[in-house]
This record gives C-alpha cells, structure tokens and sequence, in this order.
C-alpha cells in the first residue's frame, strides 16, 4: 500500500514517466495480478494521453475485480473518447 501511496504521489506531482516504469516492474514482479496496480497504470497513461493504453489497463483491472476503480474511470475515459459536439459538424 506504501508504494501505491508513493505512485499516487508521483502522479500528482508530475512524474508519468517514473511512475509508469515503477509500475511495470512492480506488476512483472507481482506474484499474482494486482487490479490496484493496473487502475494506477491506466491512470498514468491517461496524464500521458495515452488513451487506449490507459483504457487496457483498465479492462484488465476490470478483469481481475469488477468492483475496481478502473470500472468509472474506463466508463469515464470512454464519455471522453465518445464525445462530440453536433453543432460543430457542417450538415
């Protein structure tokens, strides 16, 4: 929980990069698959703007537990990607 504290921590101030290669190590290091991990992975990405990485990594913590935070910030990611604006198109 430490260390998802010092990810978190990491985000906030900025480091995507760090973050996203101490998080990598700790899931290949990982003994059993962590959906925590993967919710914090996506989160990354997602500050990155990398958008399908972030929405895999969501599905995968979806996968592991369907109760995982990823669930509203895939569904959230997804409002993000859908959204459009008809007024802008020309008919």
């Amino acid at each position: 929980m430490e260390q998802q504290d010092e990810i978190n921590k990491m985000l906030q101030e900025g480091r995507i990069s760090e973050a996203i290669q101490r998080l990598n190590t700790l899931l290949s290091a990982a003994s059993q698959p962590d959906d925590r991990l993967y919710y914090l992975l996506g989160n990354a990405y997602r500050k990155e703007g990398d958008f399908q990485r972030a929405l895999n990594c969501y599905l995968e913590a979806m996968s592991i537990n369907p109760d995982s935070p990823a669930a509203e910030a895939h569904q959230m990611l997804m409002n993000i990607i859908e959204f459009y604006h008809k007024d802008y198109y020309n008919p």
